[in-house]
């Protein structure tokens, strides 16, 4: 169902079985998937790539022009995965010539008063609470928790499986698996709970403990740690999935552990 009092744009390819609920304005050069949901007063801007049965809430802004005073008007897009939930006054600014486009995956869900920006790239199966504003550039892999009212700084990158606590600053990478908190922000031990609540077992979660311990724990530069632990510690994709993160890493981990 379309309501009469929305505007949508004769351009944009709407699904099958699309809601649109009253006074919200679709542009065109927008695409959005079947069962998807749209509330009322949501503002849908052109480059708006939006799949199968998302739920977006009043007040939200998809693809809205970058907040970057480089913006020369380039073509770009936002790119919303399916199942995905976009709650009441998100806004998502759409790409610029950096990588032309801003991804969030699919089943995730975004809390009321988020803000992501331009060139951001979302996995699936991310949860970011209420008002955390996310700058330009920043990448969080799948299965990523993010507390309320968080700020992350623009090319910062967070992990897989990864939860940073509410009301963090994130200025630094957050490496996959662990858990963040404390200002600045510091390692506050691995995500064992959500780990287990995603099927990993004990001992996986140990082995990824393991290579923490020689991270944070013991003394070592990252150069002498990431050596260790090739040395020491079995091969398994856990393991190199953190090691690959250490060594890609542009801004530099967050601290170690503070007692």
């Amino acid at each position: 169902m379309i309501s009469p009092m929305s505007h949508i744009d004769p351009k944009a390819q709407l699904g099958s079985n699309v809601h649109v609920d009253p006074f919200t304005m679709i542009h065109g050069d927008v695409t959005i998937g079947e069962n998807t949901w749209i509330g009322s007063n949501v503002t849908i801007y052109p480059g708006a790539r939006i799949g199968k049965n998302c739920r977006i809430f009043p007040g939200a802004v998809i693809a809205g022009v970058p907040q970057d005073l480089k913006f020369q008007g380039e073509e770009s897009t936002v790119v919303i995965g399916d199942n995905t939930t976009i709650r009441e006054c998100v806004t998502i600014s759409r790409g610029t010539v950096d990588k032309q486009t801003t991804v969030i995956g699919s089943h995730c869900l975004l809390m009321a008063y988020v803000h992501v920006a331009h060139d951001c790239v979302i996995g699936s199966n991310v949860i970011i609470a209420n008002s955390v504003q996310i700058a330009g550039h920043v990448s969080i892999d799948d299965w990523a928790i993010i507390g309320g009212s968080s700020a992350v700084h623009q090319f910062v990158k967070i992990g897989m499986h990864a939860m940073i606590s509410g009301g963090s600053l994130v200025r630094k990478d957050v490496p996959p698996f662990t858990k963040a908190a404390r200002e600045p922000l510091s390692y506050a031990g691995v995500n064992s709970l959500g780990l287990r609540r995603r099927g990993f077992s004990s001992e996986t979660i140990s082995h990824i403990q393991e290579v923490y311990r020689y991270l944070f724990l013991n003394s070592l530069n990252n150069s002498r740690a990431l050596e260790e632990i090739e040395i020491n510690l079995p091969a398994t994709k856990e393991r190199d999935e953190i090691l690959n993160f250490i060594r890609s890493s542009e801004r530099g981990v967050m601290k170690g552990y503070i007692n």
